[in-house]
């Protein structure tokens, strides 16, 4: 803590931007919540878009009506608010939830984990594609290509929020956070909007357009998962870690975010390494 008053003062001003967005009385419409929203849209006209692209698919043969998308939204939805809560009270805070188990359900005081709303939204995933008959990693792979949209918003909305923000340091761009101590940090946000969002996002569209890999079913969705991964073990290196659980193992270093990114990265691999293009049809 002592090498943290050895920084320089000198930082960048926050912006300090409302994070409501609109408030009419008691109504209050927040930037965070926004996000969400945003992203889930836009996941959802972008992998129609995707699905309705006969060049993209095996022999030319749509995966699934755009109906099914339609249907799927609220599924997604669902999946996603239940398990990024669930993934919160289990892997950050699980002792001041058994504590207050009313909390829970206070998901206004924030609290999301994005592993837990991954594991929540495959759980959604297979249950509709076996009930619709939809090949399931097909599924998987549209609704992928649109995610990281999604997650540069939120991410941009933690930084509005002023929350999640990143260590101490003398970078030029570093950042003196409202409720961040007298301190200077990376804007590890930012870092993540730039990561998970952008560049994720543009990774993929090359995958779909330029490689057609949603002819080889999983690779897509793998290409995801393994690039969230690293993207987030990256840029943990860079942000502090949550308050209630700190550094991991005794190290000064090791977080709970490397912890649970770690396995994405490896089952993105074998995703990718295993997929197989679909057959051609052979001629009678």
């Amino acid at each position: 803590m002592n090498d943290y008053f050895l920084l320089p003062l000198a930082s960048l001003p926050f912006p300090n931007i409302n994070p409501i967005l609109i408030q009419i009385g008691p109504l209050a419409v927040h930037w965070y919540g926004v996000g969400y929203i945003v992203g889930i849209l836009f996941a959802w006209w972008y992998a129609k878009r995707l699905a309705a692209n006969a060049r993209l698919w095996p022999n030319g043969v749509l995966p699934m009506k755009p109906e099914d998308l339609d249907d799927f939204i609220v599924w997604a939805a669902i999946g996603v608010v239940l398990g990024g809560r669930t993934g919160y009270v289990l892997f950050y805070d699980l002792p001041r939830y058994i504590a207050h188990p009313l909390d829970i359900f206070a998901v206004w005081q924030g609290g999301m984990s994005f592993h837990g709303g991954l594991l929540g939204v495959i759980l959604a995933m297979t249950l509709f594609s076996i009930k619709r008959g939809i090949r399931t990693w097909s599924l998987f792979d549209v609704v992928a290509a649109g995610v990281p949209v999604g997650l540069g918003l939120v991410r941009v909305a933690n930084f509005i929020n002023s929350e999640l923000w990143g260590r101490p340091t003398d970078v030029p761009w570093a950042i003196e956070f409202p409720n961040g101590g007298p301190f200077a940090r990376h804007p590890s946000q930012l870092y993540e909007a730039l990561l998970e969002g952008v560049v994720l996002f543009l990774v993929l569209r090359i995958l779909t357009h330029s490689r057609l890999k949603l002819k080889t079913p999983r690779f897509v969705g793998g290409a995801f998962i393994c690039g969230y991964g690293l993207s987030r073990i990256f840029v943990e290196f860079f942000r502090e870690p949550d308050q209630q659980l700190g550094y991991l193992l005794g190290t000064n270093w090791l977080t709970m975010g490397m912890i649970l990114s770690s396995p994405m990265v490896l089952v993105g691999i074998w995703a990718m390494v295993t997929a197989k293009p679909v057959p051609q049809p052979q001629p009678a």
